[in-house]
Formats: structure tokens, sequence, C-alpha cells
């Protein structure tokens, strides 16, 4: 049997007893940077994601035996951590609870996706909700969860967990049977412990996928993925000789933040400018990228660039691995790259640009699942085909 989802997981195992199972991030979008700086309440730019505006400021192949030991390591190495980062340490009041302001507090974390911070504060409204009935604090989740897919409607990894928080938070059969305040206490127990096992998959996600690094081999990356940057970091905890090819990420340039990060961790690391792809490809042994969603078809809607890098890999036999969440699963069904909701951000070329030029701002494109070998994810290895069956068992 393969595990096949959260409430799956949760639903069929004693608490205490076994292993936590794990469910996140980067969020739907690449990595924030850290913040030290207030985000903006508004969209002062209404062309302009929300996303790329507030960046600057802040089938399955594996064994549940496989499976098993990954969790089992990730539980090990951050107990510690998720007793620290309770679900319950958020900057709420207990009354007048505004969900954005408290996302936006979570969001400050660095190291928080952004789906996870959108759960955090889901569940601040559980426990500060003044309801009186099931029906009552159900309708104040849904509007609460409505306002944060609301505040930028371009996150994929947003709305995919605000949506997965509903379905599994409520998905209790027993609640109609029981007093309101034992209700009120499931769900928020409930709550919590999706949020502990959003807080880990970045982890166990990094332990199934060191099988397929091996000693000599080289790596490219296209952009800045915490999920990728934790394969990485465990990849060299665990001792494993390799290098890392970094595109540069434009226009925000994130992968010189990648490779500053694997720099101090020791691990060599050669930046590339983004047209040079084709160049090095037959240097490299494999492609590990993130993703801002996983859509139904099994491909994936990330970065610009992730699909012309999958395209020169494919055509030159280099598997193409991708490492994301299970929070990450939406359910979009893009046809070509035109078919989704455009994610634009501002781009500055250095020199001035004509106003008769016409400059491409999206900031995303989209991943056919033919192009790609693997997904990394929480729930297991999945081949491409198997995502949509997963995505029936997280929402349905």
């Amino acid at each position: 049997m393969w595990y096949r989802s959260a409430s799956f997981i949760l639903d069929n195992r004693k608490l205490g007893n076994d292993v936590v199972s794990c469910l996140e991030s980067h969020p739907l979008s690449p990595a924030d940077t850290a913040s030290s700086t207030t985000m903006p309440n508004e969209n002062h730019e209404p062309k302009i994601s929300l996303y790329y505006q507030t960046r600057a400021a802040h089938y399955g192949v594996v064994t549940t035996d496989w499976l098993a030991q990954a969790e089992a390591a990730v539980t090990c190495h951050s107990d510690d951590e998720a007793s620290k980062n309770s679900i319950g340490g958020g900057e709420d009041s207990e009354e007048g609870l505004n969900v954005v302001d408290d996302f936006k507090n979570w969001r400050k974390q660095p190291d928080l996706a952004e789906a996870v911070a959108a759960i955090r504060a889901l569940a601040s409204v559980i426990r500060s909700s003044q309801a009186t009935t099931m029906m009552g604090l159900e309708i104040e989740l849904k509007k609460a969860a409505d306002s944060l897919k609301s505040w930028d409607t371009t996150s994929i990894s947003l709305t995919a967990g605000c949506d997965l928080f509903m379905r599994y938070v409520t998905r209790t059969s027993a609640l109609e049977y029981e007093d309101f305040n034992s209700a009120k206490s499931r769900l928020l127990e409930r709550a919590e412990k999706f949020g502990e096992l959003s807080l880990k998959a970045r982890r166990t996600i990094a332990m199934l996928s060191q099988d397929f690094i091996f000693d000599g081999c080289t790596i490219l990356v296209h952009g800045f993925s915490r999920v990728v940057l934790e394969v990485l970091r465990t990849a060299a905890q665990n001792r494993k000789l390799f290098r890392v090819f970094c595109t540069e990420g434009r226009p925000d340039r994130t992968g010189l933040r990648l490779s500053n990060e694997l720099a101090k961790l020791d691990i060599p690391v050669k930046l590339l400018i983004d047209s040079a792809v084709a160049y090095s490809m037959d240097e490299v042994d494999m492609v590990f990228v993130g993703a801002d969603g996983v859509v139904e078809s099994g491909g994936i809607i990330n970065m610009m660039g992730t699909y012309q890098t999958a395209l020169v890999a494919k055509s030159m036999n280099k598997p193409v691995y991708v490492a994301a969440e299970s929070y990450k699963f939406a359910r979009l069904y893009p046809l070509d790259q035109k078919d989704m909701v455009p994610a634009l951000r501002p781009i500055d070329f250095g020199v001035p640009i004509p106003s008769k030029v016409e400059v491409e701002t999206s900031a995303r494109d989209y991943t056919p699942p033919q192009y790609l070998t693997l997904l990394f994810t929480d729930l297991g290895v999945l081949t491409p085909s198997v995502v949509s069956d997963e995505l029936i068992q997280l929402y349905l």
C-alpha cells in the first residue's frame, strides 16, 4: 500500500506510536528573501503580482518502508524545531484577528513557505473565533481563506494551501455528533497537525531524494528553491561528492542567491548565464528544480526558464527531477503557456527601454509532464502520470 494523502496517513496511524508523515513549501513561488520590513497592505501596481512586489522585502516508485525511513529521519531532526515553531506562536490577539495581517506576520520568517504561513493564520482564526456553531465557524474559516487567496490571486501555492487546509481540517465525520466545543477542539487539533506536517515536508523530500544523487555527479538547478537547497544541503551532510551548476535566474537573480548559499556549505558551484543551459548540458547528470505549483496533468508551473531547461535536458536524455511539497498540488489544467493567470514582475534591463518596445514581464512558465522524470514530494516519489490520482485523494 502506498501513502495516498496526508489525511489518509493521519487517520490510519495512532498518535505517538507511528512516524509522523509530512505535508509542505516554497511556496508556490520561488523562495522569498529574508524580510525585515513590513509588506504593503495593498497592491500599488495592479499589473504586477503582489508576490514579486514583496519578494525583495522578504506513479509511486517509493515503497512504504522507504517513505517511513525518511519520515523517521524527519521526526528525529525536527521535533525540537516543530515545538519551537508551534502553530500557536503567531502574534495575533484573541479578538479582532485580521487574517491577512497575521499571514503577513508569519510570512516575514525567511524559512517559512507562503502556504504554511497561510495555514498558521487560518489556525489562528479557529483559535480566536467567537462562533457558537460549526456552521458559523466554517463560514468564518471560508471567509478568511477567501481573503488570503484574494491577497494575491496569482499565487498557486497560497490558493492550494488554503483549499487543502479547508478540505483537510473540516474532513471529520464525527463532528456532527459532538458538542460544539469538542468539535472546535478537534478542528484546532487537526489544523495544528496539518501545520506540523507542512513544516516537515521539506525535510522528508530531501531524505527521499538522496538515493538519486551519486558521488561525482553534476546537478543543474534553475532559480532559488528552498526545497532544492534542502536536498543539496542534505546530500552534502551525507558526505556525497557532487557539484552544482546554477543558472543566473534573471531578472531577479535568484540563482545568485542559491549559489551563495551553496558556497557557504562548501559545495562546488558554477554560475551560468541563463542562455548557457544548452551549452553546459553535456556536463550535467541531472536537473533539479522546484515548483510554484504542480497541476493535474503532472506538469509544473515554475520560474520562467524552467520549460526551456527541461526541453534541453529531455533532448539530451538527462533526467529532470522536481522537488515540491504536496500543498503545491493545485486543481489546474493548463493547456499551453498562455493558459494561466499572468504573474507579472518588474524587469530592469539596466538601460532605458523605448516606450515602443514591448517587454515580456511574465514571471513563470508551464512545463508539460512529458519533460519531467520524477517528482519528489512528501507523499512519496511520483511519476507525473500519478499526480492526478494524488489530487483526487487530496481534494476528494
